[in-house]
């Protein structure tokens, strides 16, 4: 499966689960609904119990026939536990039955979820003990890109236990360090304070100074973000408006808030997924305008691989010849840019190497 493929799924799946969950109102029912939907795009066939191994018997000391949710199996062995709880649980609550359940096995991996949260869990600090904190936090509705790529990292085709043990080491400790700048900018502490104060302020710090400093140290910063944005907001449109454009079309209408839909994305990625063939996907990038969806080779006007029409009442895909001329297709459904597979691979060819 494709970096792209994976991304749609995803999404698509969190977009599912966002609607579903006030409809669910059981722990087994949030597991069919939510979950297995997960382990089945992760790669593992979940109605096969040679794989995943539902209600898996660990059993702790003098307790016998403890069970846990899942245990995703690999040539016999448990190599991921699955703990699942209702969807509107607080997890907070439950990540010391799945610790139990991880002492007791030979899993590396544990996996605490509620269908939307997922919390993922190794023995970092201590050998063959699950750590307290996860390593990977992520919520299926909201997923960003780096947390995409870290899941896909237990995808059947690519799981390796030692690999993603050595980037969870990182990850966990990066993770901590961001949520520990977080509150530190958010309530800065007195040491924090001070580090900042002492080279910039020559007077004693008295507990006076610290709390003026505090809030000037937290004003600081969020003016210091405020301005990186700014920066990168007016790079991004200065180099968009020095770039000329095929055909440029003239702005006649009042100007417009420019609104992407779900089926301009969804053409994006059948363009893309189409193009991967030929070229290295992450080249494909994509523009909205209050008119027109663009495609784009290598984030370049000039380079305009095709535009998506969808805002009227009939569709169209207008792709470009190598005389930079538009040939426009009217389609009924998306799906339907599938058919100009060729055109779309002639143009990419051309824009690629136009000698």
């Amino acid at each position: 499966m494709s970096d792209v493929d994976f991304k749609y799924e995803l999404k698509q799946l969190g977009e599912r689960v966002a609607s579903l969950k006030d409809q669910i109102q059981t722990e087994e029912a949030t597991k069919n609904a939510m979950v297995m939907p997960v382990l089945k795009m992760l790669g593992y066939d979940v109605f096969n119990p040679l794989e995943v191994v539902p209600e898996f018997i660990a059993d702790i000391g003098i307790k016998k026939g403890e069970k846990i949710d899942y245990a995703i199996m690999r040539d016999g062995v448990p190599i991921i536990l699955v703990e699942c709880k209702h969807w509107n649980q607080n997890l907070n609550l439950h990540d010391g039955q799945l610790l139990r359940y991880f002492h007791v096995s030979k899993a590396k991996f544990g996996v605490l979820t509620n269908g939307i949260e997922y919390r993922f869990y190794s023995d970092l600090v201590q050998p063959n003990r699950m750590d307290e904190k996860p390593f990977l936090e992520l919520n299926i509705t909201e997923l960003r890109d780096g947390q995409i790529e870290e899941l896909k990292k237990f995808h059947k085709s690519f799981f390796d236990a030692e690999s993603i043990t050595n980037s969870a080491s990182e990850l966990k400790y990066s993770n901590e360090l961001k949520q520990l700048l977080n509150n530190e900018l958010t309530n800065p502490t007195t040491d924090f304070v001070k580090l900042f104060t002492r080279q910039v302020y020559p007077g004693a710090l008295t507990q006076k100074v610290l709390e003026q400093f505090s809030i000037l140290i937290q004003k600081s910063f969020k003016q210091y973000i405020n301005d990186m944005i700014s920066d990168k907001l007016k790079s991004v449109l200065d180099n968009s408006s020095s770039n000329i454009e095929i055909q440029p079309e003239s702005v006649t209408e009042p100007v417009q808030q420019v609104i992407t839909t779900e089926e301009e994305l969804e053409g994006y990625y059948i363009v893309k997924s189409i193009l991967r063939k030929k070229i290295v996907a992450s080249r494909i990038v994509h523009r909205d305008a209050q008119t027109y969806f663009a495609i784009l080779l290598d984030d370049n006007n000039r380079k305009c691989i095709c535009r998506l029409y969808f805002n009227g009442t009939k569709k169209y895909i207008v792709i470009f010849d190598s005389a930079k001329k538009e040939l426009k297709f009217e389609i009924d459904k998306v799906e339907e840019i599938y058919n100009y597979e060729q055109q779309l691979f002639n143009i990419v060819e051309f824009l690629d190497d136009p000698k």
